[in-house]
């Protein structure tokens, strides 16, 4: 985990064939990152969400994994840890040889707040 203490996983579903993930993280609207982005107003970055997408990942399939490429990333509205720290993450994730590709959903309540398509590249 690059940044410590940044979020909680506080429940995880597995459909029956392994493709279909749905999480639920805490971020932790106290951690440093906040105080520079921004304080008094914090936002989360980003690439905070990529990253915990991509930590998820690894952790799904037991593999460090480097991003390869983003076909399409769109952040659809602010996610701000005071008022919404709680996250559903739902991860389509298909790993064909050597290639892993995630669709993903973040939502806060019922609002998406991040799409994301990514293929990764196992590490060996």
């Amino acid at each position: 985990m690059i940044l410590e203490n940044f979020y909680t996983i506080n429940s995880k579903q597995i459909s029956e064939d392994h493709i279909n993930h749905l999480y639920e993280i805490l971020i932790n609207n106290k951690h440093d990152i906040f105080k520079g982005h921004f304080p008094d107003n914090p936002v989360m970055p980003g690439v905070c969400m990529m990253q915990i997408i991509k930590e998820i990942t690894e952790s799904v399939i037991g593999k460090k994994l480097f991003m390869e490429k983003c076909s399409n990333v769109k952040f659809l509205t602010i996610i701000n840890p005071d008022k919404t720290p709680i996250l559903t993450l739902d991860l389509q994730i298909i790993i064909i040889d050597s290639k892993v590709k995630v669709k993903n959903t973040t939502k806060f309540d019922n609002t998406i707040a991040l799409k994301l398509s990514a293929q990764y590249q196992i590490l060996v």
